[in-house]
């Protein structure tokens, strides 16, 4: 086991927890922690139930619905960046008949 894979696991498990000791079941937490995906998102998610407390699923679910909406956005920003980079590049530069 990677220790990427071990920090996922731990990650998970915190999550799991905490929904589980604001009363509401196991499978929910396991749900949100597979749609996050990574222990950072899961670390945010923790955040937000350590400091809210919220008292209702529906506001557990909105709140990782923002979280994977951010995360989104986040790729989209990145691959839009690396677009305009080789765009820049392919402007200053030409095209490369070699390539």
């Amino acid at each position: 086991m990677t220790e990427n894979q071990r920090k996922w696991i731990r990650a998970r498990d915190e999550l799991v927890r905490e929904i589980r000791d604001l009363g509401f079941p196991e499978e929910l937490g396991q749900q949100i922690a597979k749609q996050l995906g990574s222990p950072k998102a899961m670390s945010r998610m923790m955040g937000y139930l350590v400091n809210v407390r919220p008292r209702s699923a529906e506001l557990i679910v909105d709140e990782m619905l923002a979280i994977c909406s951010d995360i989104e956005k986040w790729r989209d920003k990145k691959a839009s960046e690396k677009a305009q980079a080789k765009y820049n590049e392919l402007r200053y530069y030409g095209l490369n008949p070699y390539e």
